[in-house]
């Protein structure tokens, strides 16, 4: 079968891999159809993504179809159009004993830890397939990116009683952003590219958007809601957004990091310990998120239509992938059609 695999940073190659047919009772052979670029990708090509070797098949964001299962699968059957939920999970660890399945100890996620999506075939614990007859394949494979925003929101327990800022504007910040809205809180939202906070402006009904580039945030969330947020939301992965966010939370307030920064973070405890507040971080989606997700998109209360912004076939995956580092771009998400 086809495949495309990061051999290092900044180099693609087309090889033809095989693959054992034969499954385990709990497994499922899948035929990838689509697949979802995401920063973590990104990261990859570029050589900054941490926890991630070379050579690797790139793709956690799966649109697939079942092909066969083994003996014991009967959650799924062949036909069937499926989210990938990509965490592949120990199940005996201390996290996974409690519920935690996303922050498992000894943690495998497609495509960053283990081989990924970008090839043709994959064989999977059916257990991490999550079916709808309703979704169209390119639908589902945006849950994986909506579950990253659901399970934060979940994290940060919000009420409509909550003023929120979600920092970042890229797919994960969406994500976050749609999932506070859902939750009926205030929400602004802060980036540097006006063209990200246009998107949230035009398409996700967003009213309150902020350039923190050329405004004061601070001073603009007060204007807008009268005080500064009771939880901030950074998806950015940026050390020094993630250490402004002790400056931008209210008194008792929240704070989430979405995004992941590879290496130490320090902040002034004083500041901190005054305004007694919550630190939070969100790491992947759990099943509950990926089937709640599903319903949610099935009953059209989740649109992510707009934010496929880039498709290309599989063939031209190498050659585009450059272009996609590119602000004048403007990819919000692109999504490979295999």
């Amino acid at each position: 079968m086809r495949t495309l695999v990061l051999q290092e940073p900044g180099r693609f190659a087309y090889i033809d891999t095989e693959i054992n047919p034969s499954l385990q009772p709990g497994e499922a052979l899948v035929r990838v159809h689509r697949t979802g670029i995401c920063g973590t990708d990104l990261h990859a090509y570029t050589g900054k993504q941490p926890f991630f070797s070379y050579p690797r098949i790139l793709g956690h964001e799966l649109g697939v179809e079942v092909v066969e299962t083994g003996a014991a699968v009967s959650r799924v059957n062949k036909g069937d159009f499926c989210a990938v939920e990509p965490y592949l999970n120990c199940g005996r660890c201390i996290a996974c004993r409690r519920g935690a399945t996303n922050c498992c100890v000894d943690m495998q996620v497609l495509g960053v830890h283990t081989d990924g999506g970008l090839r043709e075939y994959l064989k999977l614990p059916a257990d991490k397939l999550h079916p709808s007859r309703r979704l169209r394949l390119e639908q589902l494979a945006l849950v994986e990116t909506l579950g990253i925003g659901a399970h934060a929101v979940q994290r940060a327990q919000l009420t409509a009683a909550d003023t929120v800022l979600v920092i970042g504007a890229g797919p994960i910040g969406l994500s976050v952003l749609a999932f506070a809205q859902l939750a009926g809180a205030a929400v602004a939202v802060m980036d540097q590219n006006d063209h990200r906070l246009a998107f949230c402006r035009e398409q996700m009904g967003v009213v309150h958007t902020i350039n923190s580039r050329t405004e004061d945030p601070a001073a603009r969330f007060g204007q807008i809601f009268g005080d500064l947020p009771t939880v901030v939301l950074d998806a950015t992965g940026n050390a020094a957004s993630m250490a402004r966010t002790f400056e931008l939370s209210a008194h008792s307030g929240k704070i989430v990091f979405v995004g992941l920064f590879q290496g130490d973070m320090s902040f002034h405890d004083p500041l901190f310990h005054r305004k007694e507040l919550t630190l939070l971080a969100s790491r992947n989606a759990t099943a509950t998120d990926f089937r709640r997700i599903i319903r949610l998109m099935e009953d059209g209360r989740l649109n992510t239509d707009p934010w496929i912004t880039h498709r290309v076939g599989f063939g031209e995956v190498a050659e585009r992938f450059p272009d996609w580092l590119q602000p004048e771009t403007q990819v919000v998400k692109a999504m490979v059609e295999m």
